[in-house]
């Protein structure tokens, strides 16, 4: 027996076990966005866009078409789900190891045996020669009692890692989407910066031939028209490497959407696009909710501090029931035997010189808790970070998008003009050549801006949560 101190120093460490407990998140946001002020005249209430598929805001079928199959045929999201399978497999089995244990045996031998030399000998039981069969069977259990509750513990373990790796596929579905749309608006982008080159490249065309005729009809100096020749060369050239680059965006979009054997010339990126549409209003304090990976952090969580309880719950006794039954037959030359038996045991296991290592573990364990906590509370900020910093800059890409339009009509109208001008003879080239640049500039501008945009609007509705059913696990 222990003596006394010994005794209290055990049962001290046991009570310092059982309440190891992980401290509580410090998960403090502030109440609103900064861009909600400025964005919260035009964005709808909740509900109005189902954030699950935010892609269908965008009335873009071929772009719905792409997202849905690369969530359906992408790889990586192929790996994801095959990783919750493998983690609920998992589950079970670390259920079924504090439920009762047991093997089933059955055993059966014959033996024929020939005495080739030496004294015969034939006694009951006892057979130089001759054919002998020996058959045993048994059951045993062994079940471990569980007085602490280390198996619904190791249950809420198993439930919260399952919830991890299912949130870790939710943020893959949704990281995949968003990467599927970006690629799309970039492609389209590609698009209207080719069909912009290819009316740079007729425009400089036009003006080419129009200096031709004036410097053959002596209105005009003979090297106007090689002056716009090295414009139009430079605007072929870029015809060339946007064709080429078009068809890289194009190739990779395929790739995600799981169809990698199919010609680019399948995808049709029409040179135009829309306006992003706009993102529903929500509550920094609403992302614990919305974002996927907040969920996943959360539910890391939930398992380390199960992990944390087990490790304490170590320290505990533990006691083992093992009942058994067991049936044997013997047949010999002129004997024969069979018996029948059943048993019942039990054991006490208590830590002792091992309280040290479990000690040692159970350290481990809260560091590793605590790191929990802290990323955790880092994907929470992470995500208000990343929310306020779309909306806020979608926000401004929209008021640079307006400003751009309006500059662009402007200076295609003073193009037009020049352009008027220069082939009646009213306008020099320089100054022709100088409108055509300045409107090419704006356009340039304008098209960078739309694009940004859109591909704005995408980051912004993942931000705040979008890509995948919330709804469906809110009451986890």
């Amino acid at each position: 027996m222990l003596r006394r101190p010994g005794y209290l120093a055990v049962m001290a460490t046991l009570a310092l076990a059982a309440c190891a407990s992980p401290r509580d998140p410090d998960l403090r946001l502030p109440a609103a966005f900064e861009a909600s002020t400025s964005a919260s005249a035009a964005a709808p209430p909740p509900g109005v866009l189902a954030l699950d598929t935010w892609w269908t805001a965008y009335n873009d079928p071929e772009l719905t078409a792409l997202i849905e199959q690369a969530l359906t045929r992408n790889p990586d999201i192929r790996t994801a789900r095959s990783r919750l399978d493998e983690v609920k497999a998992q589950r079970t089995g670390a259920i079924l190891q504090y439920l009762p244990q047991g093997d089933a045996t059955l055993q059966g031998r014959r033996t024929d045996t020939d005495q080739i030399g030496g004294t015969a000998a034939n006694i009951p039981g006892f057979s130089t020669a001759g054919v002998s069969k020996q058959y045993q069977s048994g059951f045993t259990v062994s079940w471990e009692i569980d007085p602490w509750g280390r198996g619904f513990v190791a249950y809420r373990a198993a439930n919260a890692e399952v919830d991890r790796v299912r949130y870790a596929y939710e943020v893959a579905r949704a990281q995949l989407a968003a990467e599927t749309a970006d690629s799309w608006f970039e492609a389209k982008g590609l698009a209207i910066q080719l069909a912009d080159a290819r009316e740079t490249t007729r425009i400089q065309q036009d003006l080419y031939d129009v200096a031709s005729k004036r410097a053959e009809r002596g209105l005009a100096a003979g090297t106007e028209p090689d002056r716009i020749a090295g414009d139009l060369s430079q605007a072929k050239a870029q015809v060339e490497a946007l064709e080429a680059q078009l068809q890289v965006q194009k190739r990779a979009i395929l790739i995600l959407a799981g169809r990698i054997v199919e010609p680019t010339a399948n995808i049709n990126a029409a040179p135009e696009v829309g306006q992003a549409p706009t993102v529903p209003q929500v509550l920094p304090s609403e992302l614990l909710q919305r974002r996927p990976d907040v969920r996943q952090a959360q539910a890391a969580l939930r398992s380390a501090a199960a992990q944390q309880k087990l490790a304490g719950l170590a320290f505990f006794p533990s006691f083992t029931f093992s009942p058994g039954i067991g049936w044997s037959r013997i047949e010999q030359p002129g004997f024969s035997s069979e018996t029948q038996n059943w048993s019942i045991g039990g054991s006490v296991m208590q830590p002792v010189l091992s309280i040290p290592r479990l000690l040692s573990d159970l350290k481990v364990q809260n560091a590793r808790t605590e790191q929990a906590v802290t990323a955790y509370e880092k994907t929470v900020q992470t995500a208000f970070q990343e929310a306020e910093g779309a909306l806020v800059s979608l926000d401004a890409d929209r008021r640079r998008v307006a400003l751009l339009t309006d500059g662009e009509a402007r200076a295609r109208r003073a193009y037009e003009a020049a352009r008027t001008g220069y082939g009646r003879g009213l306008t020099d080239l320089s100054s022709t050549l100088s409108a055509e640049q300045a409107w090419r500039s704006v356009r340039a501008q304008l098209t960078s801006a739309q694009v940004q945009a859109l591909r704005r609007s995408v980051q912004a509705m993942k931000a705040i949560g979008g890509g995948w059913p919330a709804q469906a696990y809110a009451a986890k």
